[in-house]
C-alpha cells in the first residue's frame, strides 16, 4: 500500500515541498529502500523510525517498504524526513488510518527513546514554509 506525506527540503533560507512517498508490502527481501538524493543523516533514518516504531508499541513492516523522497533532484538533509517516514509506514502498513495527513506538512526527527530531540534552523523553517499551513513540526 502507498502512503504520501508532504514535508520540505531546506535551500538555504528558502523551502521546496517534498513528498514522502512510503510504498510497503513489496515482494523482495523485506529491508527499507531509501531513494531520492538523501544525505547519510537521511539515510541512517531507518534506524532511528524503525527503533522508534518499535518502542512505542507499532510494526515495523516485515516486508520490502521502497521510501521515495520526491523530487529526486533535490539533496534532502539532515533528520527532518524521520517523522513523515515513520507516518507514512504506519499508514501504509494500515496502522494509521491517513485520512488528514494530506492536509499536513510534516517534519521532525525521531530516537528511539521517543522524546523528539531539537529541530535546528527551527525557525527558518517553519517561515519558509507559511504558505502551506498547517505544520507539525514537534519541538522540545
Amino acid at each position: 500500500m502507498l502512503a504520501t506525506i508532504a514535508s520540505a527540503a531546506l535551500q538555504g533560507i528558502d523551502a521546496a515541498l517534498v513528498h514522502v512517498e512510503v510504498n510497503a508490502g513489496e515482494v523482495g527481501e523485506p529491508k527499507p529502500i531509501l531513494v531520492g538524493l538523501p544525505d547519510a543523516a537521511v539515510k541512517e533514518s531507518d534506524d532511528r523510525v524503525f527503533s522508534a516504531l518499535s518502542n512505542s508499541g507499532y510494526r515495523p513492516p516485515r516486508t520490502r517498504t521502497t521510501i521515495n523522497l520526491a523530487p529526486g533532484n533535490l539533496c534532502k538533509e539532515g533528520p527532518f524526513y524521520d517523522l513523515p517516514i515513520a507516518l507514512g509506514i504506519l499508514a501504509a502498513t494500515g496502522q494509521l488510518r491517513a485520512t488528514h495527513l494530506d492536509d499536513w506538512l510534516i517534519a521532525g526527527e525521531l530516537s528511539p527513546s521517543l522524546p523528539f530531540p531539537p529541530l535546528r534552523r527551527r525557525c527558518l523553517f517553519p517561515s519558509s514554509i507559511i504558505w502551506r499551513p498547517p505544520c507539525l513540526l514537534p519541538l522540545p
